[in-house]
């Protein structure tokens, strides 16, 4: 196993440009340099050489000279009575989580109420009370193949996006107790996490993303008394330079770039823009976002889909390439048409994709990655995203379908500018087509119907996509029917990790049990061959139904071609799926629909009735003969590290091609 996988990494290294490798063997030299330099540095960021960089006479006149600075969010006080006007219960919401956060209560990544204690350990998953060891961060094995740890958990710890309550609680009622917890909270932190030695320094894009939230608690509390003291603000300020200094030497830049690298620059540009004039502030800053302006385009396709495709990591890179952007609005600096553009782009796939209720397709990889969140919504609820780029760019068309909560809007913008949006959707998105990202939406009323005929993600490496070329989401009538799976884990589990995102696991038809897009190696969890290379061959939408045909090449090898028809009839409020088959030979296929876990079975004579939401809907075939109908347990994944128990409708045959199965789903009455 270790020869196999080593070979195909030395497979992956060979087919590298030269300057590639040029490049990433001297960031490699220069990461592991810190192994000697980061203390010296960490030691050298004294009081003196602080406001030596700053050109500052004292701690307070540097202080406040960056407290006096914009920042694209609201971090001055706020009338509760007036948020709940706006956003009904949001001032006690926010309490009782600013309750929770100080008293060192988590709940995150499916681990459930976790008490961090005091002193906070840092480095530990403590789902599984595993650890890692306070070492330099390039020797520490953060993957600890086969133990269930995650390092995804201490991550999301150290993010301190579980905090920000706390200093939303403080603007609320100017409480310094708040202030002082959050105060003590980040010492610990700064002492259990010297610069680059520990789990938490491991990966660039975590001190890109801490750059975030300490910004904001800065402008939050900069002001208060617990955070007054001059060691503690040089402390603090020295540390958050460290972080931005530690980004720019170590971005995470590769010759095809996903949401790490975004992240990076992301960190930049709001920690350049933070700290001004001081040291190597305006260079981070301008290196960052010519970066982003530079990654926009390639990573966003021109119909607004990030490339990576899924909608949790399409939602996290809009906030990436949204944050900057609204930094840099602050400050009077210019963002380009262009730039803006292709958010509101990104924000009109989010409103195509987003159904009435909120919810969003289980669509590829999902870590639940938030930039800066400051509203209690459901993790699978991505409409504020229409709001911001609304806000942001004035744009009338995302303003006339924006349809949700506001409480991220008048944390982001104020109140007054939240209430600029209508109170209530004057259009819906139509159905629509996104050829570029491969993703085709059927709407009409309460059903939505999501297909996925695109590339499997980052450039046809993998990435974060799955093998789920031409699988479907489906809601009839508001009711969910059919969903995706999600994908559950990553390096907890490589079995699991590969099972959430291999072709059983999705609603398309199998072959041999063979995968779509074959993978690399079982310790690869984030590549695959770009077997399929799906094309959607007919899209078509009218006031009587929407059509979809596409087909893909993933079973080529196996001299096997395979077609899928969707028709969402909208008179009759039907769901029509076809799947044709065709080569030579004799072949064992597996057609699943796996159900939303809200829904339950009932058989009947000749069909199935599915119950979900009070609603009945009827399930039958037309097929060739030989179809064999099976219903099983399963399991869905609606956010990371959450498993639900479902159940899933699979039809399998094993016999000479061509193969036809024609599903139709239709509403009715239980009787």
């Amino acid at each position: 196993m270790f020869l196999t996988s080593a070979v195909a990494r030395g497979r992956r290294i060979v087919r590298k440009r030269p300057s590639y490798l040029a490049e990433r063997a001297k960031r490699e030299a220069t990461c592991e340099f810190d192994r000697w330099l980061a203390p010296r540095r960490e030691r050298g960021l004294d009081r003196k050489r602080l406001l030596a960089l700053a050109d500052a006479h004292s701690v307070e006149s540097l202080w406040m000279r960056l407290a006096d600075r914009p920042f694209p969010a609201v971090t001055t006080p706020l009338d509760p009575d007036a948020l709940d006007r706006l956003v009904p219960g949001e001032s006690a919401r926010i309490l009782a989580a600013a309750e929770k956060a100080c008293n060192r209560t988590a709940d995150l990544l499916g681990t459930g109420p976790i008490l961090l204690g005091s002193p906070i350990d840092w480095s530990r998953d403590f789902r599984v009370d595993m650890g890692w060891p306070r070492a330099f961060a390039r020797t520490i094995d953060y993957v600890n193949r086969n133990r269930p740890s995650d390092v995804k958990i201490p991550w999301e710890i150290s993010r301190l996006q579980w905090l920000i309550p706390a200093g939303q609680a403080y603007l609320l009622t100017g409480d310094e107790r708040y202030a002082a917890e959050v105060r003590e909270i980040l010492e610990e932190w700064m002492r259990g996490n010297p610069l680059a030695y520990t789990v938490n320094w491991s990966c660039t894009m975590e001190a890109a993303l801490r750059i975030f939230t300490w910004t904001w608690f800065f402008h939050v509390f900069a002001r208060s008394r617990a955070w007054s003291d001059d060691e503690f603000r040089v402390r603090f300020l020295a540390c958050l330079y460290l972080h931005v200094d530690f980004t720019h030497r170590h971005l995470e830049k590769a010759d095809i770039n996903g949401n790490h690298y975004t992240a990076d620059l992301a960190g930049l540009v709001l920690g350049g823009l933070f700290f001004g004039e001081v040291g190597k502030a305006p260079r981070w800053a301008a290196l960052g976002w010519s970066g982003l302006v530079d990654e926009l385009p390639r990573q966003v396709f021109a119909d607004g889909v990030d490339y990576e495709a899924s909608c949790p990591y399409h939602r996290f890179v809009f906030e990436l390439f949204l944050w900057p952007a609204l930094f840099r609005q602050a400050i009077g600096s210019n963002v380009p048409t262009e730039y803006s553009d292709r958010l509101c782009r990104m924000a009109r796939f989010t409103a195509t994709y987003s159904r009435a209720d909120g919810t969003s397709p289980l669509w590829g990889d999902a870590d639940d990655a938030r930039a800066l969140p400051f509203a209690g919504s459901t993790i699978g609820d991505h409409r504020y995203v229409v709001g911001l780029a609304a806000t942001a760019f004035k744009d009338p068309g995302l303003a006339a379908w924006f349809d949700g909560p506001r409480s991220e809007l008048a944390w982001v913008f104020g109140m007054d500018r939240a209430r600029e949006l209508p109170s209530r959707p004057s259009s819906a998105p139509p159905s629509s087509s996104f050829p570029d990202g491969g993703c085709y939406i059927m709407r009409d009323g309460d059903s939505h119907v999501f297909i996925d005929c695109g590339p499997i993600g980052l450039a046809g490496r993998g990435g974060h996509g799955h093998n789920d070329a031409l699988s479907f989401e489906a809601w009839l009538d508001g009711a969910p029917l059919i969903g995706e799976c999600g994908s559950y884990v990553y390096t907890a589990s490589f079995e699991a990790r590969n099972r959430f995102r291999s072709t059983g696991s999705h609603n398309t038809p199998q072959v041999e049990g063979e995968e779509i897009n074959r993978f690399i190696d079982a310790d690869n969890l984030w590549n695959l061959h770009d077997d399929a290379r799906p094309i959607c061959t007919e899209w078509r939408t009218d006031l009587r139904e929407d059509v979809f045909i596409g087909m893909h090449r993933g079973y080529e090898r196996l001299g096997i071609e395979v077609t899928r028809s969707i028709r969402l009839d909208k008179r009759k409020r039907l769901l029509e799926i076809i799947d044709e088959l065709r080569g030579e030979g004799q072949h064992r296929i597996m057609i699943p629909f796996h159900l939303a876990p809200q829904v339950t079975i009932e058989k009947r004579a000749g069909g199935l009735l599915l119950h979900s939401t009070g609603c009945c809907f009827e399930i039958s075939t037309e097929a060739d003969e030989d179809w064999m109908l099976d219903i099983e347990p399963c399991f869905v994944s609606p956010s990371y590290g959450v498993l639900v128990r479902s159940q899933r409708i699979v039809w399998r045959k094993c016999a000479r091609l061509p193969a036809r199965l024609d599903v139709i789903i239709r509403p009715t009455s239980s009787i």
